[in-house]
């Protein structure tokens, strides 16, 4: 039935991916009635066994499944493949159909998440116990996966770390959009695997064989000291006697007469969306029943046991425990602190109550404040939560996504803000999944300085603040970032910290945050505003003290979260900047976007350059005088 499902829904669709589905429909099939433990009347019990489809592209595969399994797919859900406001998208979305852990599509990108959820199980197991935690990860990669220069960073992190609990099918079908591999690429998969540390089985041309699929799958879940790469030999499009091994079949829907040949071959009616009701019936009152039973048992023995309820349930809600708030800390006005060392001081203040919370960096954890004096997550430490992942920025995205889907876990990864780019796919799905991780971006303007242009972020922020669904704080200094863990905790998705390498003076009580932007010091009869983001808001003061001393009363706004602001009334964001009052941003950088809020824009709208911090921001125009003057032309200009 999957392999029908995938020839037909594709076919109606006019859209969509039948050879992979195709190929591999008896690995499904025995991978959700033999070997996964999972209970299709609760979806999200915490125990369950995952199940990753990397290659996206793919779906009609899991949906197939998916239905069968009695996941709440019907068959009118499946006829619905592709269309709007189906359950059955283009490439699975996690949050969007029942079954589904995270949204795959991106190539590597879900191999990578894969990863994350291995990280996270090993962790909460070896902390809360086997009794409440003792499941694994499956995850179907394909040749596009692995081409992906993710999947390296991934899978050699995976190795290090040895996490037993991950097991890869890599469907060996030789085949990508432009024709053979052979084309592109001569890569040893399996030398290339053994090297990074993982279990490596080539179980050769059994993609028929229901016992072989299920004996290789055991045998990879016996292995616990690494991660097991399965090596399945597949062909793209089988059992099509026109079709099969022909890179067509990946992506080009079958015409009517391709589906009428393979479904005489199938030895199945030749008509759209078959199903034996009674097959179906009977396969989902199995799988139901044994889930069931599983769950059960773990119930019970989560009630039987000796964690520490209030710390397990804080960190299955990927929230903190009652309270927390008591834990963060406060700062002096005129204390001078890097935002990315209050961060850090944030942070471990707040770990009591935190209990999910995992923290590392891509060998920059001291540098941004995410050294927190845990134990290092190792094969001798499986219980660590901190992660060293390496100078590995496209990994450590993936995983952290992969962690928070997961759950139990809250994910923090830090880097400098430039490489943002480098785990930009992982922030844009940690955004479309709702994914509740933390990445923590330092070294935020041309302030970093000497190392120059190419270390220094100017467009960057633009481009977060791009992103739907992701939360952007650029804290004006230590109570502003202390306040954005509260805001973080609060928002139900990702929230990216932009923090300064450089000491600001603490200027601010914090509370610009929560509404994402407030007046921070007032004027009567101010004549014009200034609003400033970041290490800029202090320049902002003391240019308003300047305009003071001139006879121009000036208002101050601090605005630390662009997404926060908007989502207020209209009402306030009116009343913190009016549409009458003539309006200065300043913000050290590109200038985009801020005509929404400002009149004249003091910003970088160019590269930086390499030179100390402060005579770059000096020499580019972020600083007093140029605000100063940006205010009086403004206001002479009125």
């Amino acid at each position: 039935m999957i392999r029908g499902f995938a020839m037909d829904a594709p076919l109606y669709a006019k859209s969509g991916h039948q050879g992979t589905a195709m190929a591999l429909a008896p690995l499904a099939h025995v991978l959700y009635s033999r070997v996964m433990k999972h209970d299709p009347q609760a979806p999200h019990w915490p125990d369950r066994d995952r199940f990753i489809l990397s290659g996206g592209h793919a779906s009609i595969l899991q949906y197939g499944a998916l239905y069968l399994n009695g996941y709440g797919l019907e068959l009118d859900d499946i006829k619905a493949f592709r269309q709007w406001g189906s359950a059955t998208p283009g490439h699975p979305e996690v949050g969007h159909t029942a079954g589904v852990e995270v949204t795959t599509g991106p190539l590597g990108q879900g191999f990578a998440n894969a990863v994350g959820m291995a990280l996270a199980e090993r962790e909460l197991r070896a902390r809360f116990g086997s009794d409440v935690m003792d499941h694994h990860v499956f995850v179907i990669a394909g040749d596009g996966c692995l081409m992906e220069g993710i999947s390296h960073e991934a899978a050699s992190l995976a190795g290090h770390l040895g996490l037993g609990r991950l097991i890869c099918v890599f469907d060996d079908n030789k085949i990508t959009i432009d024709g053979s591999t052979s084309l592109t690429c001569s890569d040893d998969v399996q030398m290339r695997f053994a090297a990074y540390g993982w279990h490596v089985e080539d179980i050769g041309e059994v993609a028929d064989d229901l016992d072989a699929l299920e004996a290789a799958l055991l045998r990879a879940k016996a292995v616990e000291d690494r991660p097991s790469l399965v090596v399945l030999r597949s062909h793209i499009g089988a059992p099509s006697p026109d079709h099969t091994d022909n890179h067509e079949a990946h992506g080009n829907p079958f015409t009517k007469d391709d589906a009428t040949r393979t479904k005489a071959v199938m030895g199945i009616p030749d008509e759209p969306y078959w199903v034996d009701e009674s097959v179906v019936s009977t396969y989902r009152a199995v799988v139901r029943n044994n889930g069931a039973a599983e769950r059960s048992n773990w119930e019970a023995r989560l009630a039987a046991s000796s964690v520490n309820r209030s710390d397990w349930d804080a960190a299955w809600r990927l929230g903190a425990t009652e309270g927390w708030e008591a834990l963060l800390p406060t700062f002096a006005a005129g204390e001078s602190i890097a935002t990315r060392v209050a961060v850090q001081k944030a942070l471990t203040a707040a770990l009591p109550g935190l209990p999910g919370l995992v923290a590392g960096a891509a060998d920059l954890t001291g540098n941004t404040g995410v050294k927190l004096g845990l134990t290092a997550q190792s094969k001798q430490s499986p219980e660590g939560r901190q992660v060293f992942y390496g100078i590995r920025e496209h990994a450590m995205g993936a995983a952290m996504v992969g962690m928070a889907l997961h759950g139990g876990a809250l994910p923090v990864g830090g880097t400098f803000f430039v490489f943002v780019d480098y785990l930009r796919p992982s922030l844009r799905l940690a955004a479309l999944s709702g994914a509740k991780a933390w990445f923590v971006f330092t070294h935020d303007s041309v302030g970093v300085g000497e190392d120059g242009p190419t270390h220094q972020p100017v467009e960057h922020l633009a481009t977060l603040r791009a992103i739907p669904g992701l939360q952007v704080i650029r804290p004006a200094d230590a109570n502003e970032t202390s306040e954005a863990l509260r805001a973080a905790v609060e928002f139900d998705g990702p929230t990216a910290f932009v923090l300064s390498r450089q000491n600001l003076p603490v200027c601010t009580d914090g509370s610009a945050v929560s509404r994402g932007a407030a007046v921070i010091r007032d004027a009567q009869g101010a004549r014009v505003a200034l609003v400033a983001t970041g290490s800029e808001v202090h320049l902002a003061l003391a240019a308003a003290d300047r305009l003071g001393e001139q006879g121009i009363a000036a208002r101050v706004v601090s605005l630390p979260s662009w997404d926060r602001f908007a989502a207020q009334e209209r009402s306030y964001r009116e009343q913190t900047l009016p549409s009458s009052l003539p309006t200065v941003s300043v913000e050290a950088a590109t200038t985009f976007g801020w005509e929404r809020y400002a009149d004249v824009c003091v910003g970088i709208d160019r590269f930086g350059a390499s030179a100390p911090g402060p005579v770059v921001m000096d020499r580019l125009g972020i600083n007093v005088d140029t605000i100063v003057a940006a205010a009086t032309q403004l206001l002479q200009g009125a």
